[in-house]
This record gives structure tokens, C-alpha cells and sequence, in this order.
């Protein structure tokens, strides 16, 4: 028998779910789903069928060690050199610059719990969409 298991949310430790929430909501623009500040666990959503959420669930203990699994975000329109100055203010901090001389290359980026995640070249900088 063949059968997909698809992936339903993808989870986040947090010492503060609703906080860690509101700058993911603020990168990706997937709404906060009907949580509140002290909450134990806060889901965003694309809203998208099939698309994965992304859950904060609280737990005690710190982040420890460079994560072992972590999201590549692509901006799907301006630049990615924009996308990283636009997420510093909101509590994201550059923890390695991979960028290159000819262009490419990506930002590995901490959130403000320290979870690492990519920044990418957008697809208009790929080629994948013409700009607006």
C-alpha cells in the first residue's frame, strides 16, 4: 500500500509562544489563529490547503545547539537583501552572511528565541516571476 503522510505543522519550542508567533506572522503574513499572550501553544496558517502551519508550543528548557532542521525563506517579490533589513527590526538577527560577489548566495538568519532560518534570493531576483 502507498499513501502520503502529509505534513500538517511544522513545531516550534518557545519560552514565549504568542511573541515568537506574532514575528513569524509578521515574515511569512500568515495570520495569528485565535490565540492570545500566555497561550501554551499559537498556530499560523497560510490558510492554504495542504500547506503546512507553523505551531509555537511552550517548553522550559533553552535552545541549546544549532538547529537540526530549518526553514529557507524566498521572498516572493522585492529582493532578498530587502527582506533581511525588513525582519532586523522586528527581532531577527543575522547569525551568518552567505552572500556572495556575484549575487548569490543567503542569510542565515536567528528569530528572537534563536531558531535559524534562511533568507533566500526572491523569485524575482531567480527569475521565477516577473517584478511588479
Amino acid at each position: 500500500m502507498s499513501y502520503l503522510n502529509p505534513v500538517r505543522n511544522i513545531t516550534f519550542d518557545a519560552h514565549d509562544p504568542y511573541a515568537l508567533a506574532q514575528f513569524w506572522s509578521a515574515l511569512t503574513g500568515y495570520p495569528l489563529e485565535g490565540s492570545a499572550p500566555g497561550d501554551d501553544e499559537v498556530l499560523i496558517s497560510s490558510g492554504q490547503t495542504g500547506a503546512p502551519g507553523l505551531l509555537f508550543q511552550r517548553v522550559p528548557d533553552a535552545k541549546a545547539v544549532k538547529n537540526r532542521v530549518h526553514l529557507d525563506i524566498q521572498p516572493p517579490s522585492g529582493t532578498r537583501d530587502a527582506e533581511v533589513e525588513r525582519l532586523l527590526p522586528l527581532g531577527a538577527r543575522v547569525v551568518d552572511d552567505r552572500r556572495t560577489d556575484d549575487g548569490l548566495g543567503w542569510v542565515v538568519m536567528a528569530d528572537p528565541e534563536g531558531n535559524e532560518f534562511c533568507v533566500e534570493r526572491s523569485a524575482v531576483e531567480r527569475g521565477l516571476v516577473e517584478p511588479m
